[in-house]
């Protein structure tokens, strides 16, 4: 025993060391990084280095505590204020589209593979789940700037739809494996799924709750705070779990609490948590890749392949358009959302339950998920970049590139402390003044300190220590951002003239010289956009108006409009203009066409 103690320490640690460099190549390639370390896993599996792992049972439990990990950092780092801005839409999409992209994919399955009726509703449920590591990772590390609302739809979705796929499947594994008729596994379904989301939401907030009070109300050594928190998360998933609730949703909400709340030590903790979710990642996608055996992947890669395509190009995108349909999403948003779909590490660790739950096609589950989840990453993970520029979803930046340090402040100040690195071609390098307000306090140039006052004119490798208020940082940030690098495609985004949204419809009208539809004259534009935007607008929203196009070109903290660009000729609307995913708004305003009634502006 002791004997091969060392060398399985040895083994463990040399594949999360060598997952760790991999990710350099994720990042320089901007390849999936799940797909690097599950090939990792596989090369040193069975059939590549000769790894034997065959403890289905082990592999589900490190599944089990990586995810809960993985779960409640997830929802740590969501912003409250974005995941109110989309929680309609996308917890819709985490429980409404998970069950028909279910339904969906079983059903292709029922008649691809052979499969019965309630193995291949399994299958579809196994797979009905996107990885949040894998769209994490793909939306921040392609260099990117997407539409506020479609990055939060798309991260939150994620991040919140595991609960329910693995409720779908252990469900349908249980009833598969008691033989119990239609109508008692319906009545179980109804009940289990109330009581299993009520608990997880209600002792998740619970949970949340005493998190942030224990590590506020406790003086305790800083290196400890993120242990407790570690150890308290992972209390509450077993606690939830065995008192039948869902412990994976519980995590979410506990995280997605605690990380909107004022905690001590609250710096120390993301960085902690960072590093725990990462460490979680690698080890499960190891063990993952170390399960499945290649050798028998032929004998099925062909229907795998083929209910990968189907849940790729009909399965998920019908299931968004459904779910989107109420929502005022443009038909490339939705087109977007439905194509960053992927399928990661959840799908395959729930192809294990089928194997724990005793199941006889418990092999073929497993190697029919693997398949999907490495074609979902090969063909979307690779094309997440160029799939956003062709829909026109990627947003001119409008401040070149910076490097900013978050700093911890004790006692809950009302400031924070921030350092930035100068870099060249900032205002503040070509001689701009920082103001009074942000209260500079340090300059630390080539090792030495001085205070700011002393400092003389900054340069190109200065750090440069402030004290700010929060809602002043935007502005900091052009100060010491360098010039943005626009591309040529910024008057077509953006419009090719500027109006004040204050101005009124018939102002619009009288400048541009252009006849425009039947509607109040003394509407502001800010006003019309805001309602036929449904309430909510962010930067890049256009409404066509007429013979041209009214868009956002910059928002204030609070959301109101504060520039609106004009496009003069409809036909440069940027991106590939979709036919499909047409939304309910539309649908109204054919049926006014059709019956001849007054036709409001077109919302596409």
């Amino acid at each position: 025993m002791l004997e091969a103690m060392y060398p399985a320490i040895l083994i463990g640690a040399g594949l999360i060391t060598v997952g760790a460099f991999t990710s350099l190549i994720a990042f320089r390639i901007g390849a999936p990084l799940l797909l690097i370390f599950l090939g990792l896993g596989l090369i040193a599996g069975e059939d590549g280095l000769g790894i034997v792992f065959d403890d289905a049972d082990a592999a589900y439990f490190i599944g089990s505590v990586a995810l809960a990990v993985i779960l409640f950092d997830s929802g740590f780092g969501t912003s409250l204020a974005a995941f109110r801005r989309v929680a309609a839409p996308a917890i819709t999409l985490a429980t409404v589209g998970v069950v028909l992209t279910a339904g969906l994919v079983g059903a292709a399955a029922y008649y691809i593979a052979d499969f019965s009726l309630f193995e291949a509703l399994l299958m579809g449920a196994i797979v009905s789940s996107t990885d949040a590591a894998a769209v994490f990772f793909l939306l921040r590390v392609g260099g990117i700037t997407l539409k506020d609302r479609v990055r939060s739809t798309l991260e939150i979705e994620s991040a919140s739809n595991d609960p329910m796929a693995i409720f779908l499947t252990i469900t349908l594994v249980e009833f598969l494996a008691s033989g119990t008729g239609l109508t008692d596994v319906t009545s179980t379904f109804i009940i289990g799924f109330l009581r299993q989301m009520g608990v997880g939401l209600v002792l998740g907030l619970v949970g949340g709750f005493l998190v942030v009070q224990v590590v506020n109300r406790l003086t305790l050594e800083s290196g400890l705070y993120p242990i407790i928190v570690l150890g308290a998360s992972l209390m509450l998933f077993a606690a939830v779990s065995l008192l039948g609730g869902s412990g994976f949703l519980a995590v979410f909400v506990a995280g997605l609490y605690a990380g909107n709340q004022k905690m001590r030590a609250i710096a120390s903790l993301r960085r902690f948590q960072d590093g725990m979710t990462w460490l979680a990642q690698i080890i499960m996608f190891l063990v993952l890749g170390l399960l499945a055996t290649p050798s028998q992947f032929p004998a099925i890669a062909l229907q795998a392949v083929a209910i990968a395509v189907f849940l790729t190009f009909i399965g998920r995108p019908l299931a968004i358009w459904l779910c989107l349909l109420p929502f005022r999403y443009q038909r490339n948003e939705e087109a977007f959302i439905s194509w960053v779909g992927l399928r990661g590490s959840v799908s395959i660790l729930l192809a294990i339950v089928p194997f724990v739950g005793g199941l006889e096609n418990g092999q073929v589950f497993f190697n029919i998920a693997f398949i999907i989840v490495l074609t979902s990453l090969l063909v979307q993970g690779w094309t997440i970049s160029p799939a956003a520029r062709w829909l026109g979803l990627i947003i001119p930046p409008r401040i070149g590139p910076l490097e900013k340090f978050e700093l911890e402040l004790p006692g809950g100040a009302h400031h924070e402390l921030i350092a930035y690195r100068v870099v060249p071609d900032s205002p503040v390098a070509r001689g701009e003044r920082i103001p009074r307000w942000a209260r500079p306090s340090l300059v630390i140039r080539e090792g030495r300190s001085m205070r700011y006052q002393l400092a003389g004119r900054l340069k190109a490798g200065d750090y440069v220590y402030l004290f700010i208020a929060p809602r002043y940082m935007r502005l900091l940030d052009r100060l010491f951002a360098s010039p943005a690098k626009l591309a040529g495609d910024d008057a077509e985004f953006f419009g090719e003239f500027q109006i004040d949204p204050g101005k009124t419809l018939a102002d619009l009208e009288k400048a541009y010289n252009v006849a425009l539809p039947t509607h109040a004259p003394e509407t502001t534009i800010e006003s019309f956009m805001v309602e036929r935007l449904g309430g909510r607008t962010e930067v890049g929203d256009r409404v066509p108006y007429g013979p041209i196009d009214l868009i956002v070109r910059e928002v204030d903290e609070s959301g109101a409009i504060k520039a609106v660009g004009i496009s003069l000729d409809r036909g440069t609307t940027p991106g590939a203009q979709i036919p499909l995913f047409v939304n309910i708004h539309e649908i109204l305003d054919a049926l006014r066409a059709r019956l001849g009634w007054e036709r409001t502006p077109d919302r596409r």
